[in-house]
């Protein structure tokens, strides 16, 4: 099963857009999750891993940007996507080059766009988890890759973000939520 995140302030788009991914997630057995609080999503992707994420820009306490930025370093190899009534390209553009936004949709949307976009996006994470794949299977077979490494992926793939370390000034370590 592939699961999605779907990440809004406003609770009414999170209802709009499952009801337009439900077609799509049916056929594709996609499990949809919604939060309206990127906080609270940021440590859901610490405990479950997720194929897709979908993204708000405009959300209060931190932007969709912010958002998918944490979220790539949690989970690289989840596609982000974010969604804005903007259409501005210098907001598109910081998408795309800080949080490598995979596609950029804008409000409103039409089902068949989005269910296209999260077909495309199915492709395209197949290919990174393909990519990611081999390019691990070649540096084990030239022996580039650390029993340390090996062991990072290994704890990563069963529970996502398990190696992230929050540190603070002087080497603490900071636990969820501490600043």
């Amino acid at each position: 099963m592939r699961r999605i995140l779907l990440v809004d302030d406003e609770q009414n788009i999170l209802h709009a857009l499952h009801r337009s991914l439900r077609p799509i997630a049916k056929r594709l057995d996609i499990d949809i999750e919604m939060f309206t609080d990127p906080q609270a999503a940021i440590q859901r992707l610490g405990e479950e891993r997720f194929d897709f994420v979908l993204s708000d820009y405009h959300m209060p306490r931190l932007d969709g940007v912010g958002f998918l930025r944490i979220a790539r370093e949690i989970q690289p190899d989840m596609v982000r996507m974010m969604l804005s009534a903007s259409a501005d390209f210098n907001t598109i553009m910081g998408a795309v080059n800080e949080a490598e936004v995979f596609r950029y949709i804008v409000k409103p949307w039409t089902t068949s766009e989005l269910e296209q976009i999260v077909q495309l996006a199915v492709t395209r994470h197949d290919q990174l988890v393909e990519e990611r794949k081999l390019a691990d299977e070649q540096r084990a077979q030239s022996d580039t890759m650390t029993v340390e490494e090996k062991e990072i992926r290994q704890l990563e793939n069963l529970e996502p973000g398990i190696t992230k370390v929050n540190w603070g000034p002087g080497g603490s370590v900071l636990l969820d939520g501490q600043d």
